[in-house]
């Protein structure tokens, strides 16, 4: 197994602009579930499109994919005349995939409109020779294209006229958690935003672990967390987890392409390539980790003079009350619930378990978050005198 070097599909995250993306004439061009689904968020979604429940059990043809009456089939010209002929200060980052790029369509018809009205979207490209295939693009276009929920991010449509390979998503104003987490001179979030994107987050687990046909992400991490105007999150790119659906495999878990990011697998994932739903919530406690510390997963760092990850170097301070400060995100400035911390930090424990059956559910780390995001609000001012 080698792994997939970092990618800033999250837009804004460290992304640097090349030649081949700005240049149009080299573009690549259960119970639990229903009650998570019925909690609603704030998002701007185009009218014109509808919403589905979850994947069939069956691999699908390439034509029944793309008959989706779901997702618009958009030709390149509409593309080209959202994006201002991908003008280069349309482009919002660039990653192992391909490009994103920001273009504007009108909300009921899904046409191309004027940069400004309308609404705006996302609109991501494939690289002829980049990381995605054209299998795992089909198994995002058949995932997102069936699988509807306040956190996970809408796919409205793609293009595949020619060479071409684009989609097209709601666009996600604040950009991806990472970049907030990380980039130099950004705005920290408060204790209170943190508690609410990560219960986002764990939302879109939960429901994608509970729907009728499970789905795996497989990929997750603060990169794939993406933020809209009320810092509401929902998760990027669900393709590469299961098998491709115009494959015979489609119902196993053996990840036979899929490269992860190191810092946030599961050990059995390292030793075995299979990823389970417990592989989620090991990423997951890794996300919590970046949460409360404000530090990288894929960083190392120092623990007695011995090299070790995120994990392996938080770990000693989770589990003990009076050392947990000392590993908090200094950007907090000290103003966070001390209890909510460290239930966050036990929370974190169970999700990196070594043993895979021992970690909780999605459904039960939800339970505790969303507890934890009523208890934090708005304003509150925390001292450092406040009881454990």
């Amino acid at each position: 197994m080698y792994w997939r070097e970092h990618d800033a599909t999250g837009y804004n995250s460290n992304f640097h602009k090349s030649p081949l993306c700005s240049c149009p004439d080299h573009l690549f061009a259960s119970s639990l579930a229903s009650n998570v689904s019925n909690n609603t968020t704030h998002s701007t979604v185009p009218s014109g499109i509808s919403s589905l429940g979850s994947l069939p059990t069956h691999h699908r043809t390439e034509g029944e994919i793309f008959s989706s009456p779901n997702l618009k089939a958009f030709s390149f010209k509409e593309l080209k005349n959202a994006t201002k002929n991908f003008r280069p200060d349309t482009l919002l980052g660039e990653g192992d995939f391909g490009c994103v790029f920001k273009g504007w369509i009108d909300e009921t018809t899904l046409t191309a409109s004027r940069p400004g009205s309308g609404i705006a979207v996302a609109i991501k490209n494939l690289k002829p020779n980049g990381f995605q295939g054209r299998e795992d693009w089909l198994t995002e276009v058949n995932n997102l294209g069936q699988l509807s929920h306040p956190n996970l991010v809408l796919l409205i449509g793609y293009c595949t006229e020619g060479e071409n390979r684009f989609l097209v998503h709601e666009f996600m104003p604040r950009g991806s958690l990472e970049s907030h987490l990380f980039r130099r001179g950004a705005q920290p979030l408060t204790w209170e935003i943190r508690m609410k994107v990560a219960v986002g987050a764990a939302k879109g687990l939960t429901f994608l672990h509970e729907a009728k046909s499970q789905v795996i992400y497989g990929d997750f991490r603060s990169a794939k967390i993406l933020l809209d105007a009320d810092y509401n999150a929902k998760l990027s790119y669900i393709g590469l987890a299961n098998a491709s659906p115009t494959r015979d495999n489609y119902d196993t878990h053996v990840a036979t392409v899929f490269m992860g990011v190191q810092g946030y697998a599961a050990p059995e994932y390292i030793s075995t390539g299979e990823l389970t739903a417990k592989s989620d919530v090991y990423s997951f406690g890794v996300v919590l980790l970046e949460l409360l510390s404000g530090r990288r997963a894929m960083d190392y760092y120092s623990n007695n003079g011995i090299r070790c990850s995120l994990v392996d170097w938080a770990k000693p301070y989770l589990g003990n009350k009076r050392k947990l400060f000392s590993i908090m995100d200094t950007k907090l400035g000290g103003q966070y619930p001390q209890k909510g911390a460290y239930t966050v930090a036990t929370l974190a424990l169970l999700c990196l378990n070594p043993e895979a059956k021992a970690r909780p559910k999605m459904s039960a780390v939800l339970v505790t978050l969303e507890k934890l995001e009523s208890a934090a609000k708005p304003g509150t001012k925390y001292t450092e005198t406040e009881s454990l």
